[in-house]
């Protein structure tokens, strides 16, 4: 077993090491990294994604910068700038950054405690997410088991372990509960069909690929019971940011009659951010659409949009889980509205499941 096992990214023998994304699911290979500069291509280029993951990515690239430059300076201030940077639509990334910034003038090894304890939060997280979120699938779904439509990827690739929706549909297959997962391929970079469905196999989940234009229509003719998906920002009145294509499967969800449920962590929560329209929605440019896999499919010179991300009002969501509590918008429940639980309540709850299924 590679060292990393089943985490997407880990501090090992004083580096970064982290799976290349870009490359699953023809091959697995791994990038170790130990300079800023080379972790700021890692996230900008995929190699690392996932608001979760990109933000314990972040997490260590400042302890890497203090390591090299100490914790002041033009240099380290240039550093963080272009961690922070990266990419601007998921708030975990700045969040994280910042949280180790602020521990830094302590040196390296306290700056890396804190990166550690970064991580092993969202290892936690996803645990409990997982437990919350399938209590809240047979909630709205009934005993028998599910079929689960989702977008883009949300497992232990985009997290650390686990995931977010993914851990749902995880704790789902664990507890017998899903009777098949949907996976939209997730255009243009196909996270869905070449990352999502490589994570249901390992986990020997029933799933099959999706056509991410079938997805609305799909949901009309009843192929899911529940719409899981993530979210990369969650604004103070509940519209989420998410990978494109998540709002019109919120719109066929709604118009079918399906319940669409987000699923992300507290670090997530971005209560500065009054509403959907104030996120800063990442533009990747044309090359991503107008090729694939190197092979250009559009004629030379052809322009294209690219937003990486969509927000979908809160209106359209039936409920928020986070690790720590579940809102619901269909119920005209806000976030300010729902008390945080106590995050020892949600590791108790995903470590009684953890164990049973070592």
């Amino acid at each position: 077993m590679d060292r990393l096992g089943r985490r997407s990214l880990d501090w090992i023998d004083d580096a970064v090491v982290l799976v290349d994304q870009t490359r699953l699911p023809g091959s697995y290979e791994t990038l170790r990294i130990d300079a800023v500069a080379d972790l700021v291509t890692a996230i900008k280029r995929l190699s690392v994604r996932g608001a979760p993951a990109i933000g314990v990515a972040g997490a260590f690239g400042v302890a890497l910068a203090v390591r090299h430059h100490g914790s002041a300076g033009n240099d380290f201030d240039a550093a963080v700038a272009a961690l922070r940077g990266a990419r601007p639509t998921a708030v975990n990334l700045a969040r994280m950054v910042d949280r180790v910034v602020a521990v830094a003038p302590a040196g390296f090894e306290r700056a890396l405690a804190e990166a550690m304890k970064i991580r092993d939060e969202e290892i936690v997280a996803s645990l409990a997410m997982g437990e919350l979120g399938a209590d809240l699938v047979a909630e709205l779904t009934g005993d028998a088991p599910v079929a689960v439509m989702t977008v883009c990827n949300t497992g232990g690739l985009a997290t650390v372990e686990r995931g977010t929706a993914l851990a749902v549909i995880q704790t789902l297959h664990e507890r017998g509960r899903l009777r098949e997962a949907l996976a939209l391929e997730t255009r243009p970079l196909l996270q869905g069909a070449r990352l999502t469905t490589w994570e249901l196999a390992r986990m020997n989940a029933p799933h099959r690929l999706i056509v991410d234009a079938a997805g609305p229509f799909l949901l009309a003719r009843g192929a899911a019971d529940v719409v899981l998906t993530g979210a990369d920002r969650i604004a103070a009145n509940g519209d989420t940011a998410n990978k494109i294509g998540t709002y019109s499967l919120a719109l066929g969800a709604a118009r079918a009659g399906v319940p669409f449920v987000v699923i992300a962590p507290e670090t997530t929560v971005d209560m500065a951010t009054a509403s959907g329209g104030d996120i800063d929605i990442e533009d990747r440019g044309s090359a991503e659409v107008v090729s694939l896999a190197g092979v250009d499919i559009a004629p030379p010179g052809t322009a294209a949009g690219n937003p990486a991300f969509d927000v979908t009002p809160a209106d359209l969501i039936t409920a928020i889980v986070t690790d720590r509590r579940v809102i619901r918008p269909d119920r005209g429940e806000t976030l300010d509205m729902i008390p945080l639980g106590t995050p020892a309540e949600g590791i108790g709850r995903a470590d009684r499941r953890e164990r049973k299924h070592r």
